[in-house]
């Protein structure tokens, strides 16, 4: 039996951090003491995002896989690794309704066995506003037609603002 301090030493994680609002993952690896605050959470405990180097933001630890590759399932307790029979979901993908199998696969808890974990970000800071002086702005009066059910076209005045400055080099060419 591994001691806590022992596993931190042992601990070496491929940590995927998905963006849902940007549709973008990156990954980013811990080793050693950066890895601690990882170690005994379980898929869906909340992680702050200061130590993947997102100050500021949470992620929610999503799944994962071990050095062998067998994927972690939420719904088997502990860090242990057993042989389940999985009619789906996780780790099995049956080509019929009622197939199922004995797989195995890892329990819900990161361990120092795990080499790979899935987060997503949940949530962010409040972003700040870019403002552009409104001297820059001009509104300007656009007609868009649209048409009715009936089929008859109906246009409608949409106000737009434009920057000024790209109006202008527009202008003089």
């Amino acid at each position: 039996m591994l001691f806590r301090s022992e596993c931190l030493k042992l601990a070496k994680f491929k940590v995927i951090i998905s963006d849902p609002q940007g549709g973008k993952s990156s990954v980013v690896e811990l080793e050693e003491s950066r890895a601690a605050p990882f170690i005994g959470r379980k898929i869906g405990e909340m992680v702050d995002g200061t130590v993947l180097g997102l100050s500021g933001q949470k992620v929610v630890i999503t799944g994962g896989s071990d050095k062998s590759g067998f994927p972690m399932r939420p719904d088997v307790h502990g860090g242990i690794k057993s042989r389940i029979l999985i009619g789906r979901g996780i780790g099995f993908k049956p080509s019929q309704n009622s197939l199922r199998r004995r797989k195995t696969i890892r329990g819900n808890v990161v361990m120092d066995d795990i080499a790979q974990i899935n987060v997503r970000i949940t949530e962010k800071p409040a972003g700040k506003l870019i403002e552009k002086p409104a001297e820059k702005l001009v509104e300007e009066t656009v007609k868009k037609a649209t048409i009715k059910p009936d089929g008859k076209p109906v246009e409608k005045k949409v106000n737009k603002l434009k920057n000024v400055e790209k109006s202008l080099s527009k202008q003089k060419n």
